[in-house]
């Protein structure tokens, strides 16, 4: 009897030592485990979202045309262009648009007349048939581009009018786009200067609980008109174009607090390519990038770039919405690096 109780305690003794190792090694496990996390974290938080796409009944396009802007928004109803690309992009320009199966645009949107914005314009009048055309206000009549497109609308008795701040358009299927900028006076300032990318248009598409912010190439200077405007309030969105290709003369501290979006997009050309119309300024800017990350809350999975990551589509139902790309890239954290 004595030998069983000694051979029971002996027992009972293993089994506490076998338990404790057990645990040792699981909180090792554990701590590896942690470690390695940690380790990766970053490079998680670069990944593009994978998330199943939104079966929703709004569509935004940011086409993948190089360095210029082109973005094509398709509604129950209507389709609406807001940029045409760079004169050099437009074989490219005409590909994507050709891929969308677009065969009229009801409003033709062109936030101000730098080549890479209104490059395309004449192209979509010569081959599609456009209903509206809205531009700043900017007359450039010695600029040959310019001239193309408004000889172009002429000819086909297209009025071409210009947005300011308070102007609103319908979309149509509930789509909404409201101007927040330019207003008369500041157009009038910057045109006479010839700083272009300052008359920009500026303006929020909302539909539902869904918002995306379009910048054109305006840059810090109007975006401090805008926080110190009554449209402040109105800056949050759930998608932000991102202002001047992401240069670092954009996107300030204070401005990307109030527009806080979840999602940025970016359109920009090759980097290697400084010749013509090619992204001779090594767009986006860490600058740029580090402000949509620090100061306006952008998770690094979200911030989308065309040369990278091909045309961005979002879809949304006015509540839900999801970004899928042609490409996966983590390029976000070695770009940082090496610029």
């Amino acid at each position: 009897m004595k030998k069983f109780f000694i051979s029971l305690f002996i027992a009972a003794l293993m089994s506490i030592l076998l338990i404790g190792c057990g645990s040792n090694n699981a909180q090792n496990e554990s701590q590896n485990q942690e470690v390695a996390a940690a380790a990766n974290d970053d490079e998680r938080d670069s990944e593009p979202d994978d998330s199943k796409p939104v079966n929703g009944d709004l569509t935004i396009k940011m086409l993948n045309v190089g360095q210029g802007d082109a973005v094509l928004i398709q509604t129950k109803t209507q389709n609406i262009l807001i940029d045409t690309s760079d004169t050099d992009e437009r074989e490219q320009f005409q590909a994507e648009l050709e891929k969308t199966g677009v065969k009229k645009i009801d409003k033709l949107i062109l936030t101000h007349p730098h080549a890479d914005h209104i490059g395309g314009a004449k192209l979509v009048l010569d081959n599609y048939q456009v209903g509206e055309i809205y531009n700043d206000g900017c007359k450039r009549d010695k600029f040959n581009v310019y001239k193309g497109y408004i000889n172009a609308a002429n000819k086909k008795k297209i009025p071409v009018k210009a947005l300011q701040a308070g102007d609103k358009l319908n979309f149509g299927g509930k789509v909404s786009f409201e101007v927040f900028y330019p207003t008369e006076e500041l157009r009038k300032k910057f045109e006479a200067a010839n700083d272009y990318n300052d008359t920009s248009i500026v303006g929020k598409l909302t539909y539902g609980d869904f918002s995306m912010l379009f910048t054109g190439d305006a840059e810090k200077v109007v975006e401090n008109e805008l926080l110190n405007s009554k449209y402040k309030k109105k800056l949050h969105c759930t998608v932000l174009k991102a202002p001047h290709h992401g240069s670092k003369n954009s996107a300030g501290a204070e401005y990307m607090k109030a527009v806080s979006p979840e999602y940025v997009v970016i359109s920009a050309g090759d980097p290697n390519n400084p010749t013509g119309s090619g992204n001779m300024y090594a767009h986006p800017h860490k600058e740029a990038l580090n402000a949509y990350i620090n100061s306006g809350g952008v998770s690094k999975k979200n911030i989308f770039w065309t040369y990278e990551n091909g045309t961005i589509t979002i879809t949304t139902d006015g509540k839900n919405c999801s970004i899928t790309t042609e490409h996966k890239s983590n390029w976000l954290n070695k770009w940082l690096k090496k610029n």
